[in-house]
């Protein structure tokens, strides 16, 4: 079976070549590529028939939540970031082999507790899998992902987000 590449806007910047006709990304990726060199490989590969904007359906979004929640990823990844993943989630899901193209270290963790494969193009990619908590500096008081203020609410010091592995 011929892979299915889902493209992150890192491999058009960091110089990706597209071999394969069967390459998908979602419109806001499309979005994130602002430099006219990336720009110019992204239009290339549209006009050549080698990219296919592909949107998600919201079910695919739902799905990938939970995931992206759960192991704090949620805290640093941005909204065509979770659509990306949910693209690569719906395409595994009808069956292709899927590999996400992206040199975003939080994307690739998210996938590999998804178990979708993915390659950096600079990058040699993550080792293990991380989770992401919110923690207090003074107190170590420990907050959900929506907590929404910057401060303790217990002792006013700054929080932060803190990178937990998980051994998996």
């Amino acid at each position: 079976m011929e892979i299915c590449y889902v493209l992150d806007a890192s491999a058009f910047i960091n110089g990706f070549e597209i071999s394969s006709k069967r390459n998908f990304t979602v419109p806001e990726i499309t979005e994130e590529i602002k430099d006219f060199e990336s720009r110019l490989k992204l239009d290339a590969a549209i006009d050549q028939g080698l990219l296919v904007i592909q949107d998600v359906a919201s079910q695919y979004l739902f799905c990938v939540h939970d995931i992206i929640y759960e192991s704090g990823d949620i805290l640093r990844l941005s909204f065509p970031d979770k659509k990306l993943i949910a693209l690569a989630y719906m395409l595994s899901q009808r069956g292709e082999h899927v590999k996400v193209i992206t040199d975003d270290y939080t994307i690739q963790n998210t996938l590999k507790i998804m178990d979708i494969d993915y390659s950096g193009v600079i990058t040699e990619g993550i080792k293990g899998i991380y989770n992401w908590k919110k923690i207090c500096e003074g107190c170590k008081k420990e907050y959900p992902e929506d907590y929404k203020f910057d401060d303790c609410e217990i002792c006013g010091s700054k929080i932060f987000k803190k990178r937990i592995k998980v051994n998996k």
